[in-house]
């Protein structure tokens, strides 16, 4: 591990040695922009020019705030004063040509055998994501081309391809918000799509910024329940197989298991879906929502510092704008009612492909003929439920009471 400091000095040491007089960057705004800030200070003393920018988001955290000078807290009246205010400028022209550093020396790519072998088990990941600013940009065209007519209801559909998938391009940086505003607005100038869906996709886009702006004014939103009370919760630590279970879709419960294996699979899970995994985790199993939330910043391809945190945390109930803790969501409605056929549980949990949609968001309620008839062996070929809905709901509600009484000052009101 380098001492604080040595960072900054040897990117100094490199950017002494490229011969470049200005470096750039776009701002972050967790726990890293002290790194950042330590990194410019070092290389101004170096005689290095520094200009970072905004380009990772629609509106700076610092200059976006209430009438009182604090950050927004609701997304709603977030949602209004961006809609109010902002307005994205005009694309600056392409640049004929770029003057390059001297050479640095440099490993080569491949070098790094970042690309698994023995087995490869990566290629599901391409249906989430094909990195680059080309892939990024053809994804914002298709989607504008297709899918957001009707996006305001299709995207709480998971067998269909009704979303952007834009979310790791705006990860990596690879296209930027303002892009994609400037883009969608311009479509819906052009009669390409209703405005009903061009402004709920904007306020997908607009949540993303207000994760940012939550982690801005909390930067230890990642660790701690931004209602602080909330961390006085009784977590079950002794769940360690349910984890498990549930880290590897064999909870029993089709539409939390084909979401988690798709997860695993692509890297990437529907929106929808991850509201009913984030709740069965920390509600049915009582699990803290910081295991929830490692898991998938380890294996989504668009884990956001900001939006990771504040989305477990909004389903969790201990977050800004939260979902209220007594929401739970049943995973058995939920299925049957935004995947009414069981595709998407088909698609990703075959063992259950052949049960009708009248049993497959519940197979324990199957008789043992229409279980036959689908090949399926309840507690064999899948697994029974590990926890009793009701009776889990009951348990996360009495603790989640119980934590919410607790003699421990919540900083914020709620």
């Amino acid at each position: 591990m380098l001492r604080r400091g040595a960072a900054e000095a040897e990117i100094a040491k490199l950017v002494k040695e490229s011969g470049a007089d200005t470096v750039v960057w776009n701002r972050r705004y967790g726990p890293a922009r002290k790194i950042d800030e330590r990194i410019k200070t070092r290389l101004k003393q170096e005689g290095v020019a520094v200009k970072s920018y905004a380009g990772a988001l629609l509106a700076e955290p610092f200059e976006m705030t209430t009438a009182s000078g604090e950050g927004y807290k609701v997304f709603t009246p977030f949602w209004k004063a961006l809609q109010a205010g902002y307005q994205a400028g005009d694309p600056h022209p392409e640049p004929r040509k770029l003057k390059c550093a001297r050479g640095l020396a440099s490993d080569d790519i491949d070098d790094w055998m970042l690309h698994p072998k023995a087995p490869d088990w990566s290629g599901g990941l391409t249906q989430a994501w094909t990195p680059g600013e080309s892939g990024a940009r053809k994804q914002l065209r298709d989607f504008l081309d297709g899918p957001i007519d009707g996006y305001a209801s299709g995207r709480d559909l998971p067998d269909r391809d009704g979303t952007s998938r834009l979310s790791p391009h705006l990860h990596f940086g690879e296209i930027s918000p303002a892009q994609v505003w400037r883009a969608a607005r311009h479509a819906e100038d052009a009669g390409g799509a209703p405005g009903r869906d061009i402004s709920k996709f904007l306020s997908e886009l607009a949540w993303r910024d207000f994760s940012a702006h939550l982690l801005f004014h909390d930067p230890e939103m990642g660790r701690l329940s931004w209602r602080r009370k909330f961390d006085d919760v009784e977590w079950r630590k002794s769940a360690r197989s349910e984890l498990d279970a549930w880290r590897r879709g064999k909870t029993g419960y089709p539409i939390v298991d084909a979401g988690m294996r798709q997860l695993w699979t692509t890297g990437w899970m529907h929106n929808r879906v991850r509201m009913i995994v984030g709740s069965f985790l920390t509600k049915d199993l009582l699990v803290h929502w910081r295991e929830g939330e490692a898991w998938f910043w380890d294996t989504l391809v668009d884990a956001d510092e900001a939006n990771n945190a504040n989305g477990w945390q909004w389903v969790a109930g201990s977050g800004a704008d939260a979902a209220p803790y007594f929401r739970v969501f049943n995973p058995v409605l939920q299925g049957e009612k935004f995947d009414p056929e069981g595709d998407y549980v088909r698609h990703w949990v075959p063992e259950l492909s052949h049960l009708s949609a009248k049993h497959i968001h519940h197979p324990w309620t199957a008789d043992e003929d229409a279980l036959a008839e689908a090949g399926v062996t309840l507690g064999d070929t899948y697994p029974r439920p590990i926890v009793d809905h009701a009776a889990a709901r009951k348990r996360a509600l009495d603790a989640y009471a119980a934590g919410a009484k607790s003699p421990s000052l919540e900083r914020r009101a709620s």
